[in-house]
């Protein structure tokens, strides 16, 4: 069987007509085989093969009859090139493509960040593969991928103080990979804001109770006053038109965000109120914490009258009436003692008691019982059962303060009475304000409580 040959050329000098020569050498494919005579006499006219030095190299460049070549050897032809050195597999180089760039943002090695913070890993030149990120105890966190595959997205919230881990791989196009591996370190607060909601989970309340978001934080500029507004939604079913607004109430320490509609709610309303202030900056590394829900429903729509000159009170269900009572109310008008007069303006039931000690030193009495007692403010004032005053009761004011029922009467409205009712208070000198304690949001006109927010 016969090797196919190589042809080898290599240069040498010469006299003829003072150039330098290519001397062509033929071989049959195996050292073994090489001709005795080693290089092969080429006469042509006497003459070698020749190439001037100023042409390529290459065969293809020489005459008629430089390029071709006769003998017991074989023949070259024209379309023969001698290989370079860059042909040879020994000495040929070459360099792997370069992978993806991948991006992380915020980058990798970032140090407290908010736990809400957006979070990616991006590649602009191919896809991701096998994302991961992990807390220290090694649990995955939630994320997604892209449709084109080119970014991934952390899809929860983290936990404040960890460092979480980042791992996975970039494929570009032709294949080529990069490695993705990296941390990122939330914050750690100095304290977390929590909040709770008033009326809670469940509740079926009156048509005047308030929602009240308790933040055991004080805003300090409106601009954070706004930005944690934001984070705090109501949705009404029906719609029902509202307001919030910052209310200090009695014995709390900070004030809260409180809405209520501008009429009385329709009864039977679904309420969900929602509160995620989880991440939020409040100052000096404070941070809100666990956010809160509430999902409460209005129930039946009742009002009571309590009309101080007509010495009663009457109990309305739908605008209709369903009961009056015979009532005794504070005396502060009649003896000249504001201490001791019933305030005007819409109070809310926010308590009830069937059995209760009230005490009121200033006036001479101390943890005296009372039964069927429903709250109306934290200013003292209750609808309550008072066999002392029954002789007073429908003729004239002689109480403390207090809306004085006879047993019958009190016991008979508290069983109808419920968180959130409206009380409205007529007939007075005084009006309820802020001054009376808790719930004193209904003595607010609406237009200033539109500035109040």
């Amino acid at each position: 069987m016969t090797r196919s040959r190589r042809v080898r050329a290599r240069s040498t000098s010469g006299p003829l007509f003072g150039r330098t020569f290519i001397v062509v050498q033929l071989r049959s494919g195996v050292a073994a085989r090489r001709r005795r005579s080693g290089f092969v006499g080429l006469v042509a006219a006497g003459a070698l093969v020749a190439l001037t030095a100023c042409t390529s190299g290459s065969i293809n460049n020489l005459s008629g009859a430089e390029a071709s070549l006769a003998g017991n050897n074989g023949g070259l032809s024209s379309s023969a090139v001698a290989p370079s050195s860059a042909g040879d597999p020994t000495t040929a180089s070459s360099s792997a493509p370069a992978g993806p760039t991948v991006t992380a943002s915020p980058a990798f090695g970032s140090k407290g960040l908010s736990p809400v913070a957006p979070m990616s890993v991006t590649t602009s030149s191919g896809t991701l593969k096998d994302v991961t990120v992990t807390n220290p105890a090694g649990v995955q966190v939630k994320g997604a991928l892209s449709t084109d595959g080119t970014t991934w997205t952390v899809g929860e919230d983290l936990g404040y103080g960890k460092s979480y881990t980042v791992t996975g791989t970039a494929v570009g196009t032709g294949g080529a990979t990069t490695k993705i591996s990296g941390t990122w370190t939330t914050v750690t607060p100095t304290d977390q804001i929590t909040t709770s909601i008033s009326p809670g989970d469940g509740a079926v309340v009156g048509v005047a109770a308030p929602v009240i978001v308790h933040l055991g934080y004080k805003p300090t500029t409106d601009a954070e006053k706004a930005e944690i507004m934001k984070h705090v939604t109501i949705t009404t079913d029906p719609q029902v038109e509202g307001a919030w607004a910052w209310i200090r109430h009695d014995g709390d320490q900070f004030p809260s965000l409180d809405w209520r509609p501008r009429e009385y709610w329709p009864a039977n309303t679904k309420v969900h109120v929602e509160s995620d202030i989880y991440g939020l900056p409040f100052g000096d590394n404070y941070f809100g914490g666990d956010g809160a829900t509430s999902d409460f429903t209005i129930g039946r729509n009742q009002v009571v009258k309590a009309d101080a000159t007509a010495h009663n009170i009457v109990v309305q269900q739908d605008g209709q009436t369903v009961a009056t009572y015979n009532a005794s109310y504070g005396n502060g008008d009649i003896i000249n003692d504001p201490n001791r007069v019933t305030r005007s303006g819409v109070h809310v039931v926010s308590d009830m008691q069937e059995t209760t000690k009230m005490s009121n030193p200033q006036y001479g009495y101390t943890n005296v019982t009372e039964h069927w007692a429903v709250r109306i403010s934290d200013n003292g004032e209750f609808i309550h059962q008072n066999q002392d005053t029954v002789d007073a009761q429908g003729v004239t004011n002689v109480s403390h303060g207090c809306i004085n029922l006879s047993a019958e009467d009190a016991e008979a409205y508290f069983k109808t009475a419920m968180y959130g009712d409206p009380v409205e208070v007529t007939g007075t000198s005084v009006q309820l304000s802020s001054a009376d304690g808790d719930i004193y949001d209904w003595a607010v006109p609406w237009d200033q409580w539109l500035t109040m927010g």
